[in-house]
């Protein structure tokens, strides 16, 4: 069985907080079974890892953790958060900065993964 899982986040955007929680989840989970796991934002989806943008969503109307507490939960965990490098110049405005501890990381780098036969892949 793979250990390692990459999960690529793109079209769960903060205008639908909803859509996020499901690949946050199976990354807490895939963590407590022991997996390495890394979380790739793309596109419009990067906004979640600009700081104080994931502390003001919730995914339900009865608000029982911020999308920022999940966040900061899977960086406990050693989840590893990765912004990809062309969504920062088009979707992060200047003066903004992203969430401590997030790295950078292009498309190239999700590719390799879903090519390498020691991860797996999920696209949210």
């Amino acid at each position: 069985m793979a250990d390692k899982l990459a999960l690529l986040i793109w079209a769960a955007t903060p205008d639908h907080p909803d859509l996020v929680v499901t690949p946050l989840i199976h990354a807490l989970a895939a963590r407590a079974l022991d997996a390495e796991v890394e979380i790739h934002f793309a596109g419009p989806a990067i906004r979640w890892l600009v700081d104080g943008v994931a502390n003001q969503k919730y995914a339900t109307p009865a608000r029982e953790k911020s999308i920022g507490y999940f966040l900061h939960e899977l960086q406990q965990e050693g989840v590893s958060l990765y912004a990809c490098s062309m969504a920062q110049a088009q979707w992060v405005a200047a003066g903004e900065s992203l969430l401590p501890g997030c790295r950078h990381a292009g498309a190239t780098a999700f590719v390799v993964r879903a090519l390498d036969p020691e991860w797996r892949t999920l696209t949210y």
